[in-house]
């Protein structure tokens, strides 16, 4: 079967409660996955809009998961729920998760969150690495991937 992630406060394709967008509760939704393929050492995760104005925009990236986890409680990528986990610098600049918040008319937006499986125990970023970093080093050490896509307008 593979590798896969899924959010059960987000059914795939479908919009993203408010709860998780940046101008609501900006909390980051529970995930889990399965099907890890044989010689995982980690798991890195990364979101993404690639709909918004100036191009694709990083909302959210973790990084040296253990590779005995499978899930990822809500709020995990809060500052206070972040406690242990690596992430790397979003786009608006915070090492946090940073829910949807696309340009008002700007029509809907999908949020892909991508789980990359990998053959390395850890990805050896510096402190303060950029999402887009972790995101070309997950995709450089990645014996899978899959993801899950939400959607949001303002």
């Amino acid at each position: 079967m593979g590798l896969t992630v899924r959010t059960p406060t987000i059914p795939n394709n479908q919009r993203i409660p408010e709860r998780y967008a940046r101008d609501g509760d900006n909390v980051s939704p529970p995930l889990e996955w399965d099907g890890a393929p044989e010689g995982t050492k980690s798991f890195a995760l990364v979101v993404e809009d690639p709909d918004a104005p100036s191009g694709t925009f990083r909302h959210w990236a973790v990084y040296d998961i253990p590779p005995d986890t499978n899930r990822l409680p809500e709020g995990a990528g809060s500052h206070k729920g972040g406690a242990g986990l690596h992430m790397g610098v979003n786009d608006f600049g915070n090492a946090r998760y940073d829910g949807p918040q696309p340009p008002p008319g700007h029509g809907t937006h999908h949020y892909h969150f991508r789980l990359f499986a990998l053959d390395v125990p850890e990805l050896k970023l510096k402190p303060n690495s950029s999402a887009r970093e972790v995101l070309r080093a997950a995709r450089a050490h990645a014996l899978a991937e899959a993801e899950t896509v939400g959607t949001y307008e303002a």
